[in-house]
């Protein structure tokens, strides 16, 4: 599927016509931009973008990363003003440097990231920048500004802006292009919204207890590294960085007091995980890398880089290697759901199913609601046969988080080989339905419906399948 950006604005179009009214019937914004949208308007842009997201990005469904990228995210939304519908952070699998916010409270952050920023500090820094771009609301201000002289594109401007997001040379070229946008607009905008996100950020880096002089040292690292570079990043492309703006963030971060913000283990396991998991390169040689880490004295904490080698050599089948490193670090770190994965893949890896299922029961115990422990468990008992259990662990959990992709991926592989057709196909279809493929998805509800045998049940999947035909309305325009 290519990304077209008329398409893109259809869909858009018809978002805002068949959910909240005419595009010309929008209120005023006001001096705020309070009120250019309606928080239930931005919060389905969000609903719709994340699944465009899904649909035209490589996003990382690691419950790991994703359980340590979110409490990251809602340490620094703790401290922040005027958050008014839940956030999500989308890991997107790229070695680029790159992050970007949208309406609606979605945030998403590149793989790349990890591997260019030297501390935790440095990764939030980057986070609270596009929390602000959220909680002030840049991008809805921006279409405010633009709807007062011409109101009937809005939905145009909302598809150009998600373009942006996923593709920044395309997307910044729409904008400048879909509804014949001036460029010095364009940048002064854009210059008052990284200005505002980097100030306000930089607070709530400091209230949430990380290093506030980190804003301005990534920055640093940045414009050094791509100073005479042909091709800048992704992110330089939607976030302009002159030398102007790198002195404002270093001349605030003065006005807080200084100490010392020692790095957290969960960043260093969560660079270890991208490295290992998604990085191009020998696990081998990664391996080697995380063994030579503490002889060397380097900046890596040692259970870090044991974490990282473990990784290694799981990743190469080096089973018998990878324990004493686990148990070890186990008996250091129990609850660490870092290191609580890592022995789960082990022992599914040697086939020892009981062994993971017991440890993981366990661990329920403390974390009933966990992502990682349930994941982990359910996939513990599919390896082990136990399809039932599995089936019964995941659909309580499901009626509690619907939007897990990995869940409904999980429970459809526990309900084919119990012959439930309606039940696999119903998991097919809200799979399909997650991943933007809504013409799947209607197919995959249907025939749930007609194989339910419960009048009940058959009721309560047709009305499903009535909101998958309203969003494959929605989302047709982006079908080739």
């Amino acid at each position: 599927m290519g990304l077209n950006t008329s398409k893109l604005a259809l869909v858009f179009s018809l978002l805002l016509t068949t959910h909240v009214g005419a595009a010309n019937n929008l209120p005023d914004i006001g001096t705020a931009g309070v009120t250019a949208m309606s928080i239930e308007r931005e919060a389905r842009f969000g609903q719709a973008f994340t699944r465009f997201a899904r649909a035209n990005q490589p996003v990382i469904d690691d419950p790991v990363l994703n359980e340590y990228v979110t409490d990251l995210g809602l340490k620094l939304l703790s401290q922040a003003d005027s958050v008014r519908f839940p956030f999500q952070f989308l890991l997107i699998n790229e070695d680029t440097i790159n992050a970007s916010a949208f309406l609606g409270g979605v945030v998403q952050l590149h793989t790349g990231l990890f591997l260019y920023a030297d501390n935790e500090s440095e990764l939030a820094s980057v986070i609270a920048h596009e929390i602000t771009h959220v909680t002030q609301r840049h991008i809805a201000r921006y279409l405010e500004s633009q709807s007062r002289s011409t109101p009937l594109t809005i939905a145009g401007l909302v598809g150009s802006v998600a373009l942006a997001v996923v593709n920044p040379q395309a997307g910044m070229a729409a904008l400048q292009t879909t509804l014949g946008l001036k460029m010095q607009s364009a940048i002064n905008y854009t210059r008052d919204n990284e200005l505002e996100a980097d100030r306000i950020g930089l607070r709530l880096l400091h209230n949430a207890d990380f290093d506030p002089n980190a804003m301005a040292s990534f920055f640093q690292k940045l414009a050094d590294k791509y100073q005479f570079a042909s091709t800048p990043p992704p992110m330089l492309l939607t976030h302009p960085l002159p030398s102007s703006r790198i002195a404002e963030a270093r001349s605030r971060a003065q006005d807080y007091p200084k100490q010392r913000y020692p790095d957290s283990l969960s960043f260093q396991l969560a660079k270890a995980r991208v490295m290992v998991r998604f990085q191009r390169g020998s696990a081998g040689e990664l391996q080697r890398f995380f063994e030579q880490q503490p002889a060397q004295g380097g900046e890596w904490h040692v259970d870090a880089a044991r974490y990282g080698q473990a990784l290694a050599l799981l990743k190469i089948h080096k089973y018998d290697q990878a324990r004493p490193i686990l148990d070890d670090l186990a008996r250091r770190h129990a609850s660490n759901i870092f290191i609580l994965d890592a022995l789960t893949d082990l022992d599914n890896g040697q086939d020892r199913f009981d062994a993971a299922i017991a440890r993981l029961q366990a661990a329920q115990l403390h974390r009933p609601d966990n992502q990682v422990v349930m994941i982990n468990l359910a996939d513990s008992m599919l390896q082990a046969g136990r399809y039932q259990q599995a089936a019964t662990l995941l659909d309580n959990y499901l009626r509690r988080h619907p939007e897990n992709l990995l869940a409904w991926e999980l429970i459809a592989q526990a309900y084919r080989p119990l012959s439930d057709e309606s039940a696999f196909r119903q998991a097919q279809a809200e799979v399909a339905a997650l991943k933007g493929r809504y013409d799947l998805a209607v197919d995959q509800m249907e025939i749930a419906a007609n194989l339910s045998k419960d009048s009940m049940q058959r009721a309560r999947l047709g009305a499903r399948l009535e909101q998958l035909r309203q969003q494959q309305t929605e989302w047709e325009a982006l079908r080739e």
